[in-house]
C-alpha cells in the first residue's frame, strides 16, 4: 500500500517530539502529495480501483487528522502567548 510512507511521516514526526509550531507547519513529502494529485486526477478522469479508492481514503483520513490536529495547536500556541 503506498500509503505507507505517508504514515511513516506523520509517525516520525510525532516520534520527534512537536511543539505547536511545528503541527502548524508540518506538511508532507512531495512525494506523498504529488501521489494524492495523481490519484485525484485519476479519479476525476478514469475513475479509481478499488485499491486507488482505499488508498486515497487514507490519505484524507491522515489529511483530516493534521487538519484537526493544526487546529488545537493555533488555539494552544494563542492561549500560551504572552500580550
Amino acid at each position: 500500500m503506498n500509503t505507507l510512507r505517508a504514515y511513516e511521516e506523520v509517525v516520525d514526526f510525532i516520534a520527534s517530539g512537536t511543539n505547536p509550531n511545528s503541527v502548524i507547519a508540518f506538511t508532507p513529502s512531495d512525494s506523498v502529495k504529488n501521489r494524492v494529485e495523481d490519484l485525484i486526477c485519476f479519479e476525476k478522469t478514469r475513475g479509481l480501483t478499488e485499491e486507488e479508492t482505499s488508498e486515497l481514503e487514507h490519505y484524507m483520513q491522515l489529511e483530516h487528522l493534521m487538519r484537526l490536529a493544526k487546529a488545537r495547536a493555533r488555539k494552544y500556541a494563542s492561549s500560551k502567548q504572552i500580550y
